[in-house]
């Protein structure tokens, strides 16, 4: 295990240099300059010039990118061109944010999508498993913005059961703090249940027709021994795959949803970043995402030898 582990910190060293230098490359390949963007044309030149030396702007963009990386391996991701606030600590504020969101979505997503998932798969082709199919298209299909809106007119408007927007911390009050992450919860996680149950449905399926579960039930096992303790704990490997790939998309893709609820979190501050041009702020948080998602692939690979023992000799 430790040795799997320490090959996988090896492989992350040249990804995330490699992610580093796009993201610092592709930047520099925008049109316009980003202080004139955000000062506007009107102010004098001559501020503008120093502002660009005081930032090492005006340096080739091979020595910006080293000072950068020098700067970011000891922990520091410069600082906010429009806020002028550090750019860690304006991370450390909105990943909270969104990452406890994200949890309780993928909850919710693991509830429903595997048990319907595995209801589908041993009643297939009955109508529970029509019916799972067609709530999972459902899910699918709807946008996230429209049924965040449907929510808050049933819920909010007319029930008055939740806030229809809003956010606060845990720390302040935990149970006002779940009710204003609830909705928005609610919205991630029924697309995220309607993937995870059709990849379950199909994995489950796929290792029912093998010969041990066969032999399993001529065994005379009762089917939810089979079910469960045979078949479900083979079915689980790719669902895993799937479960860190969504969990990495919504860190950074929770856009929409934060904007319908107004929660302050890290997919607004990605996409406000990067309509003001803030390069430091898009640097740092493409890095700490890639830096999450190496991290959840990661645990993917753990959870593999954890739950198929034939691995750990791979």
């Amino acid at each position: 295990m430790l040795e799997l582990i320490c090959k996988r910190l090896m492989l992350a060293i040249p990804t995330l240099l490699m992610v580093s230098m796009m993201v610092f490359g592709l930047q520099k390949l925008l049109p316009g300059d980003p202080l004139t963007a955000m000062l506007g044309e009107e102010r004098d030149p001559a501020v503008i010039a120093q502002l660009r030396a005081e930032l090492n702007l005006d340096a080739p963009i091979p020595v910006q990118y080293f000072n950068w990386l020098t700067r970011a391996l000891q922990g520091d991701l410069g600082v906010s061109l429009r806020t002028q606030e550090p750019v860690t600590h304006l991370i450390a504020t909105k990943l909270p944010v969104t990452l406890e969101m994200s949890l309780l979505a993928m909850i919710i997503a693991l509830l429903f999508g595997i048990s319907m998932g595995i209801m589908a798969a041993v009643n297939k082709n009955s109508w529970i498993d029509h019916g799972t199919n067609f709530v999972a298209i459902s899910g699918i299909s709807v946008p996230h913005f429209w049924l965040g809106i449907l929510l808050i007119l049933i819920f909010s408007v007319n029930l008055q059961w939740l806030p229809a927007s809003g956010f606060v911390p845990f720390s302040e009050d935990p149970l006002q703090n779940l009710r204003t992450l609830l909705l928005p919860a609610l919205v991630l996680g029924t697309g995220l249940a309607a993937t995870l149950m059709r990849h379950t449905r199909a994995s489950m399926i796929a290792v029912l027709k093998a010969d041990y579960i066969r032999t399993a039930r001529a065994k005379g096992l009762l089917p939810k021994a089979v079910i469960m303790k045979h078949a479900f704990r083979n079915a689980l490997v790719p669902v895993i795959t799937l479960t860190t790939l969504l969990f990495g998309e919504l860190l950074g893709g929770a856009v929409l949803t934060e904007q319908v609820f107004t929660i302050p979190g890290f997919g607004k501050m990605i996409v406000d970043s990067v309509f003001n041009r803030d390069y430091a702020v898009v640097q740092g948080v493409v890095l700490v995402v890639a830096i999450g998602f190496l991290a959840l692939n990661l645990l993917a690979d753990v959870l593999y030898v954890l739950i198929n023992p034939k691995m750990r000799s791979q």
